[in-house]
């Protein structure tokens, strides 16, 4: 008999967390002007597309701006729009579309707009470059499910390394292909050859990958994208069973009952009950944050980059100066390194404004050399920042995004920045001349000023909103924010906070 101990405060909260992982549901709305582009991505995980429309269903949506005539027929929409959405990005961690897909008007002289919900479903995302093996892996007992599949090629970035650049120019070429589901399907494992002679040749001469995601799962159950979102938890060998009292203020995680108190009963696994216990306990106090540490040495313009692989960067400490001999010294004279008390003024707050809230930010270390701490001395940018959790959001101009917490939460703002910082995001069937300006993203208030301690917040990316940093250039919104229960509790504590 194996005893498992827990607090009855830990065990309801570790119970209710596993009853309401339900997968939330994202949202986003393109004004139908000018080929604006649609985006729609996940952190983790991978896109499944719910609803879709493409028309008008009121008269608020994308109106700025507009005459009523364009805003008057509230019932117009185009017929197998979600189906257009599903082929293209379902499966994918992001998608991108040019609102000029849709080349069939549904209703004359009526100002159109793109709305499309969707779900990030888990998922293990696997790319494989042309020549190559992918070898999809489940553990043992569990078989594949693949989500999707694309072969062809969709970016400059991915299988590139010493390929000849006409090889990787053409980023329009990538086609769903079901001969990886039709290969795969129900097996705990499988080999997929990436070449032509399998999948075709969407676009001679272009060096190709294959993009594909999929997931793992006890043969039996209902595979597929609709078992996903609704499945609470599995049932497994070796599970326990609990039985609590609930307490009233804990009526969210279960129906409502005439009475205050309610026995919860469920059977679950104790190595999950175990995993959601240990992933409460490390989200509070009981764990650190990790710090990163980042020195660049001070010359010819040298860059510093910091990123983050999951969630957002906090900057914690910067020193631009020296603080020690041994530090970037390599080939330096003594002289050059004697002053050990040298530190540049300011230069926290000036990596905060630039790399705070981002997922990745890149500077070159002379924009620090406006001032010298200590002439003569050869010097050195450090930096430590932490990784916060985040949910990261990117809007291209003309859409609209909304941030949303669940109940009881409200949207703490790290950052926000209107304009363009690389030729990757919301580029698809843009000209190249509205791309080209990858220097003009600029951090902007007006989102925290608008969302900050909200539970919901909608937001449009646009000139009119933020400014035009760029004139010509096709830029994008991008947030990153976390939900909080705000100043009085803990964001552990928010489970259990009984309402007022």
């Amino acid at each position: 008999m194996r005893h498992l101990r827990l607090s009855t405060t830990m065990l309801l909260a570790a119970t209710c967390s596993l009853m309401t992982a339900v997968v939330s549901t994202e949202k986003a709305i393109t004004c139908g002007s000018d080929g604006n582009v649609q985006r729609l991505s996940c952190d983790t995980g991978v896109i499944s597309v719910q609803t879709a429309l493409y028309g008008r269903a009121d008269a608020v949506t994308c109106s700025e701006g507009r005459p009523p005539a364009e805003l008057a027929n509230t019932q117009c929409s185009l017929a197998g729009t979600v189906d257009v959405l599903k082929l293209r990005c379902d499966g994918k961690r992001e998608c991108e579309l040019n609102i000029n897909v849709f080349t069939s008007n549904p209703c004359n002289g009526i100002y159109k707009y793109l709305e499309t919900t969707y779900t990030c479903l888990p998922a293990l995302h696997l790319d494989a470059c042309e020549g190559s093996l992918a070898q999809l892996q489940c553990d043992l007992g569990q078989v594949i499910f693949v989500y999707g599949a694309d072969y062809g090629r969709r970016d400059q970035t991915t299988c590139i390394y010493q390929r000849p650049p006409n090889q990787v120019q053409n980023i329009y070429c990538s086609s769903p292909t079901s001969k990886v589901a039709d290969s795969c399907n129900g097996k705990s494992s499988c080999t997929i050859a990436v070449s032509n002679s399998v999948f075709g040749d969407p676009c001679v001469g272009t060096y190709k990958y294959l993009d594909l995601a999929y997931t793992c799962d006890y043969p039996g159950t209902n595979l597929g994208p609709a078992y996903i979102r609704q499945r609470r938890f599995s049932i497994q060998p070796n599970s326990l069973q609990v039985c609590l009292i609930k307490p009233a203020y804990l009526s969210h995680c279960a129906p409502q009952t005439t009475s205050s108190k309610t026995m919860l009963c469920f059977r679950l696994s104790i190595t999950l009950l175990l995993a959601a216990t240990c992933s409460l306990m490390t989200a509070g106090k009981l764990s650190e944050v990790s710090l990163e540490n980042v020195v660049t040495c001070g010359s010819d313009g040298s860059v510093q980059r910091l990123s983050c692989d999951t969630g957002v960067i906090s900057v914690q400490t910067a020193l631009y100066g020296r603080a020690n001999s041994v530090t970037c010294s390599e080939g330096r004279p003594p002289v050059q390194l004697a002053n050990t008390l040298c530190s540049q003024a300011g230069t926290v707050d000036v990596l905060k404004k630039r790399c705070d809230g981002k997922r990745e930010c890149e500077f070159n270390i002379n924009i620090l050399y406006t001032s010298d701490p200590c002439k003569r001395i050869y010097k050195y940018l450090e930096s430590t920042y932490t990784c916060l959790p985040a949910n990261h959001i990117v809007a291209c101009e003309g859409s609209s995004v909304q941030l949303q917490c669940e109940q009881g939460k409200v949207i703490v703002l790290y950052g926000a920045d209107y304009g363009r910082s690389d030729q990757t995001t919301c580029i698809y069937q843009r000209p190249l001349d509205q791309i080209q300006q990858t220097s003009c993203l600029s951090p902007t208030r007006k989102v925290f000023d608008s969302c900050n301690g909200k539970n919901s917040c909608n937001i449009t990316a646009s000139n009119s909103v933020f400014g035009d940093p760029c004139v010509g250039t096709y830029k994008y919104l991008a947030v990153a924010y976390t939900c909080s229960c705000g100043s009085k509790y803990h964001d552990f504590g928010c489970l259990l906070q009984q309402p007022k």
